[in-house]
């Protein structure tokens, strides 16, 4: 089957190939830190996700991460430049002062050419919107570098997120992301399929309901169960059903079919490392994933 890829978006936004490296700005969460809650989404842990580069360093410096992830990503060969990457936890919640210094640092980096930032729909403060807008925006000026907020949505049912620990409702991710659009400012989100209590029908609305925001990218990941989770412990207590890699191809095959056609999808499968895995383990690449999904009519 077709679909538009990440590398299709970014080959219209810039003149040759970037690469995004993943940086951690040591930013909390909400819903981790006692404002919303402590124990977090049941499905997180962070540092199944976060590379060592970014995971292991303490010194706090945007420019060293960017240094080691450079380095890092050197054997993919030339490019034209870099997007750096804010992806572990919350990363428009703080200060915004505080924010926009690490964003700053980061655009100073040489060779990176815009950000690309992940964050929960209820975290972008009024002020950091109008920041977003001025800097990246409808009020940015000319050859402004690039920005694409990447919002987790997770599930478009409200009882699912109430049920996954969220502590936002659907209608907060909708609202974030039509403000973001009429700044100026592209956005993605992301999707999880597989959650407890979801069917076929609720994946399919999922994809009725993405379609219909105002979002460039998409990222789908397969429900996985990583260690020191809350959904760890209630997979231990009862084991619930996971998608094998075929039956995962299947779903997301039809939620493409159903989806907008013009969106670009950043990637369908989530990698945790097998010492934090719990299931399912596919023992497949992203790569052969997409190839098998490719193969698919």
């Amino acid at each position: 089957m077709q679909y538009r890829t990440m590398n299709d978006y970014l080959s219209g936004v810039f003149p040759g190939r970037v690469i995004k490296i993943a940086v951690n700005a040591g930013l909390g969460c909400p819903n981790r830190d006692g404002t919303l809650g402590h124990d977090g989404c049941i499905y997180c842990n962070n540092l199944s996700f976060n590379p060592a580069y970014a995971a292991n360093d303490l010194s706090g410096s945007i420019t060293a991460q960017l240094e080691k992830g450079v380095r890092f990503n050197s054997r993919k060969g030339e490019c034209y430049g870099y997007l750096a990457y804010f992806q572990s936890y919350t990363n428009t919640y703080g200060p915004t002062d505080r924010l926009i210094e690490f964003y700053e640092e980061a655009l100073r980096f040489p060779g990176v050419k815009g950000l690309v930032i992940a964050t929960r729909p209820d975290c972008i403060k009024p002020d950091l919107a109008d920041w977003f807008e001025q800097r990246f925006g409808r009020k940015a000026p000319a050859g402004h570098p690039h920005l694409l907020v990447e919002i987790g949505i997770e599930s478009t049912l409200d009882r699912t997120l109430q049920l996954i620990n969220r502590h936002h409702t659907y209608q907060c991710a909708v609202d974030s992301i039509n403000n973001l659009n009429e700044r100026g400012i592209d956005t993605g989100a992301h999707i999880i399929l597989g959650l407890p209590g979801e069917t076929e029908q609720d994946w399919m609305t999922h994809a009725e309901r993405v379609s219909a925001l105002p979002i460039k990218t998409l990222k789908l990941h397969q429900l996985q169960v990583v260690k020191g989770t809350t959904l760890a412990r209630m997979y231990e207590q009862e084991p619930f059903k996971l998608f094998t890699a075929q039956e995962y191809a299947q779903v997301v095959r039809d939620f493409i079919n159903a989806a907008r056609k013009d969106l670009y999808y950043d990637r369908f499968v989530s990698e945790t490392p097998q010492s934090m895995l719990i299931a399912p383990s596919w023992g497949i690449k992203p790569q052969i994933f997409n190839q098998m999904l490719q193969k698919r009519p």
